[in-house]
């Protein structure tokens, strides 16, 4: 069975830094691009990050580009996001997913993803 599970949200004050973490069982982690999502409340879940299979492409939404850093540790089966100088509008619930596109492609779009954790809440506050 694939897990995937997120940890390391909480409340911070603008301009503040987190790191999430997403560790997965149950699947071969170094087979599958990984990516990071967000939802905000009323809204859409939106893409935020994506790294490929071997850690060798990353892509990022305009929005973050400069703040975050997504990576990976297939030794551990575990992906992370360093968010950096966070603002209120970061706020949402964080998920992470699994593609099972082995390429240097990096997919966007939440239909293209496997499987998905259950989120971690980030709250940034003002």
């Amino acid at each position: 069975q694939v897990q995937l599970v997120e940890s390391g949200g909480g409340l911070v004050q603008a301009g503040g830094s987190l790191r999430l973490s997403c560790a997965a069982s149950g699947l071969t982690f170094s087979n599958y691009a990984m990516g990071w999502f967000r939802q905000a409340p009323g809204k859409e879940r939106e893409f935020v990050a994506a790294i490929s299979w071997g850690g060798g492409s990353v892509r990022y939404v305009d929005s973050v580009k400069g703040r975050f850093t997504i990576s990976r540790d297939n030794a551990k089966s575990t992906m992370y996001l360093q968010m950096s100088s966070l603002k209120p509008e970061d706020t949402a619930v964080y998920s992470c997913a699994a593609d099972r596109l082995r390429s240097s492609v990096i997919r966007t779009t939440i239909d293209d993803y496997d499987f998905w954790g259950q989120g971690t809440q980030v709250t940034v506050s003002s």
